[in-house]
């Protein structure tokens, strides 16, 4: 590669500096500046001209403008069922009318029911958990860590496992790209399907997570912050409290997002748009909301839009943070970092030890880049490749469907892996958003449970490398 080593300097240091200095921004423009020195010829003076041209140029792609959008967007509808009472008459339906929750592990076993149940798009999914569950887990002391925790931990896996979205889009077309290019042969939705099973970062992480909640035995960074928490009295800004304030503006977000994916892609619903499906379900969301809110005397016009404006201000620094995530993700893009790694562990691979290097090797370039759907765009086509290229068939085709379906979970398994523990990755951020949980907080207390299931995926996927061989 034309920056060699080089090339993973910028993600590295972004990553260490946020985990040291606990400043993320200044961690992450301090990466993207480096990766533009080291673009500009080591010029200091273009690659401060090339940083902020490249943050601007980031708008130009309109998924990145509704992603951030989308972000100050749901500030408000978060704001907007809080000041109307939804939370709040949630909470006491939940606790007070019903019985139904009544302790810690009841609020966060709450968070990921939603998890799991809402799989349309995974920052909704986490962005629901957290809005619903953090006043039930702030009121019975479980730490904010531990919500950020189940959040993340729920949303793509989940979105990875049951495909009928935007996640099962882009790995189908990816798939589909391979075999249209003549590299394999076969259905690709039919090889994805079958590669679910094989998942088993995404399987082992919902496993896991449910074991952690019912036993609440905690361990590492995550039992001190757990030790920390105490039961916090959550109060909203209204006297009285209707939880339809809230459910019916959620409804309508979820319900909007795969109609807008099946209206994006054109009658198929696979093909659909994410970005734009989460982009218009908010502004649905809000609309509604308008209309429900003032007809029901809920709130006037005026205060209706103060609290839009309100909320959107609250996620700020969140956008902030995810501009400069996506701008050092298009620095690593420009640097090749993702196809240097790759090339390193290209020659001379043995195909019992595929799936697991291309495993570890996703998670790598993942953690880097903070991208899993970046990172799939990389490593689909190299691993179905190395796949391939080491069949008898010498790159045209496998006929071991299983060892083929193998090598495609361990990228998706890489893949949320490395996403999982990156400070830099845009769900981690989201997560943390959701859970109002300091961003470096939650990155320190998930990663132990995450690599304890990244070492146990990674000797699944070395075992069954020897098996279907």
């Amino acid at each position: 590669m034309e920056h060699g080593f080089l090339s993973l300097l910028p993600p590295l240091l972004a990553i260490l500096l946020a985990i040291t200095t606990r400043n993320v921004v200044i961690s992450l423009f301090i990466g993207i500046f480096a990766g533009q020195v080291i673009l500009n010829d080591f010029s200091v003076i273009s690659a401060f001209i090339a940083t902020f041209d490249g943050i601007v140029a980031l708008f130009s792609e309109s998924w990145i403008t509704k992603t951030l959008i989308f972000a100050l967007l749901v500030g408000s509808i978060l704001r907007l069922i809080v000041y109307s009472g939804g939370v709040a008459g949630f909470v006491a339906f939940l606790t007070q009318k019903q019985q139904r929750i009544q302790s810690k592990k009841g609020a966060l076993l709450l968070a990921y029911i939603i998890g799991l149940v809402i799989f349309i798009e995974s920052s909704i999914t986490a962005l629901v958990a957290g809005a619903v569950a953090r006043p039930l887990t702030d009121r019975f002391g479980a730490s904010r860590e531990k919500l950020a925790y189940v959040c993340d931990s729920t949303s793509a896996p989940v979105c990875s496992l049951i495909p009928l979205n935007a996640w099962g889009a882009l790995l189908i077309g990816i798939i589909l790209e391979q075999i249209n290019t003549g590299v394999i042969t076969g259905n690709a939705t039919s090889l994805f399907f079958q590669s679910i099973p094989y998942n088993f970062y995404a399987i082992l992480t919902l496993i896991f997570v449910l074991y952690i909640i019912l036993s609440e035995k905690d361990f590492a960074t995550m039992k001190q912050a757990e030790a920390r928490a105490v039961p916090i009295n959550t109060e909203t800004e209204t006297q009285k409290g209707n939880l339809w304030h809230m459910i019916l503006p959620l409804a309508v977000l979820i319900i909007t997002m795969p109609i807008a994916l099946y209206y994006s892609g054109k009658g198929d619903m696979l093909a659909g748009s994410g970005t734009t499906a989460v982009f218009y379900a908010v502004i649905v969301s809000l609309l509604f909301s308008f209309f429900y809110y003032w007809i029901g005397r809920v709130m006037s016009v005026k205060k209706w839009f103060d609290q839009v404006y309100k909320g959107a201000s609250d996620m700020l620094p969140i956008v902030v943070i995810l501009i400069l995530a996506f701008s050092i993700g298009q620095v690593t893009k420009s640097l090749d970092t993702g196809a240097y790694l790759a090339d390193l562990a290209s020659d001379n691979l043995p195909m019992v030890l595929i799936p697991v290097v291309v495993f570890i090797l996703t998670a790598i370039i993942a953690f880097s880049t903070g991208t899993s759907w970046g990172t799939f765009s990389i490593m689909l086509p190299i691993a179905i490749t190395f796949s391939a290229a080491s069949s008898e068939a010498m790159g045209f085709l496998i006929i071991n469907s299983d060892y083929l379906v193998l090598v495609i979970a361990a990228v998706v398994s890489g893949g949320i892996f490395g996403d999982h523990c990156s400070p830099i990755s845009d769900t981690t951020i989201i997560a943390s958003m959701a859970s109002q949980c300091d961003h470096i907080s939650h990155v320190n207390t998930q990663l132990p449970y995450a690599l304890l299931t990244g070492v146990v995926s990674a000797f699944l996927f070395l075992i069954a490398g020897i098996i279907l061989v």
